[in-house]
């Protein structure tokens, strides 16, 4: 592993760390309850979309609007992005959140297609130190059940997943290390790699 891409997964674990105290700070006027409810909208909206049989393209739409309406996009991408946010402007930071939004729409609109023919059902919550930990069940044709989890937040002043885990595969850590490697591909060039995430 190059020693760049190795520094930023250091750096990563440090700022998880205090991302996720930050959340923790505000995990106490968050009820499971709560949190359950608006995976329940979440769970209930991904169910719709992969029963739609609508083209790929057309369910990826769905899948953005679903982003829009329930993920705390912003703090997602500010994460994803690292220490190089500290060093970025607002525009850009702006402009990164946009291009991040469609990007992470796509990524995950295409493993929830993946879904098509079963169904999600939300299990249980239960309070974490980052916050609400919803607990989820996919159950798919030909496959295993297996955990689908979102972590909730209430971080910017309204309820929202920041993070989700599908079989153990964390999106936030995934995505910060898929991002930090696009990034430095291009040589540190963020306004380069926003106008690549459109074609991601």
């Amino acid at each position: 592993m190059n020693k760049k891409l190795t520094r930023r997964l250091i750096l990563g674990g440090a700022s998880a760390a205090v991302l996720f105290t930050r959340f923790a700070g505000r995990a106490h006027a968050l009820t499971p309850d709560t949190a359950r409810s608006l995976v329940d909208l979440v769970v209930r909206d991904i169910n719709a979309v992969i029963a739609s049989g609508k083209s790929e393209a057309a369910m990826i739409v769905d899948f953005e609007g679903i982003f829009d309406r329930y993920a705390d996009v912003p703090v997602i991408a500010r994460y994803t992005l690292g220490q190089d946010a500290r060093s970025a402007s607002p525009a850009q930071i702006s402009a990164f959140t946009a291009a991040f939004r469609g990007y992470i729409s796509r990524r995950y609109g295409r493993r929830f297609r993946e879904f098509i023919g079963g169904r999600i059902e939300v299990m249980e919550s239960v309070t974490v130190p980052n916050g609400v930990e919803v607990r989820t069940t996919a159950i798919l044709q030909g496959v295993a059940p297996f955990r689908v989890d979102f972590l909730v937040s209430d971080k910017s002043g309204q309820t929202r997943f920041f993070n989700i885990v599908i079989e153990g595969v964390n999106m936030l850590l995934s995505e910060r290390t898929e991002i930090g490697a696009l990034l430095d591909q291009r040589g540190g060039d963020l306004d380069r790699l926003i106008q690549d995430l459109h074609n991601f």
